[in-house]
């Protein structure tokens, strides 16, 4: 059964209402949809690349998780491949810092551990 494209308005995952947050986090919680955002962001990539830099993503999800990000305005297919809208690059400038700070996380988390 295919699954709908979240979309604001509409019920999503943790929402009935589709509160346009809730939409954005239930289409960002699939599998690998940011894995693919993080990937376009340093620029164009083709299908196999992509799948390449997502340590071997089944084809199905990719295609599957390109046409989902396409239909939000996330990604668009270009001359050179799949590459990041304007709104797919702002989105990522509000995800990068995760990136750092998932990093202190990881190293908080550790050093617990090794105290323990």
């Amino acid at each position: 059964m295919p699954s709908r494209v979240p979309a604001p308005g509409n019920p999503v995952r943790g929402s009935k209402s589709g509160k346009p947050i809730m939409a954005l986090f239930d289409l960002l919680g699939r599998s690998w949809s940011l894995g693919v955002i993080w990937q376009l962001a340093n620029g164009p990539l083709t299908f196999r690349q992509i799948q390449d830099r997502c340590e071997q993503m089944s084809p199905t999800i990719l295609n599957r998780r390109i046409k989902e990000l396409t239909a939000s305005g996330f990604v668009e297919k270009g001359d050179q491949g799949y590459q990041l809208t304007s709104a797919g690059a702002e989105l990522f400038t509000f995800l990068k810092p995760l990136g750092g700070w998932s990093k202190k996380w990881a190293d908080a988390l550790s050093s617990e551990e090794r105290q323990q």
